[in-house]
């Protein structure tokens, strides 16, 4: 998979737990460790980008995250279209 920027790993965790999973389905969607995980999901937590819901004991994308994903994959496309350009 090679190196990955914190960035590229908070939208790859927003983006597993979009509609509302648990921590394992999150950490393998990820591909991280649960030591890893862990560190993201509170500095997330912390920062209204995912919320813990106690009752069913699953981790949500809130609005916030959502918006942060929507710009990180624009910002990704972007990005895709300057590579090619510079290609051709």
């Amino acid at each position: 998979m090679g190196n990955r920027s914190r960035t590229e790993i908070v939208g790859n965790i927003l983006d597993a737990a979009n509609g509302g999973t648990t921590k394992t389905k999150i950490m393998y969607i990820a591909f991280l460790s649960y030591t890893q995980l862990n560190e993201y999901l509170s500095i997330l937590i912390e920062n209204n980008l995912i919320e813990y819901l106690d009752g069913t004991q699953t981790y949500k994308t809130t609005e916030k995250g959502l918006n942060f994903l929507k710009i990180h994959n624009e910002i990704g496309e972007l990005l895709q279209q300057t590579t090619m350009e510079n290609n051709n």
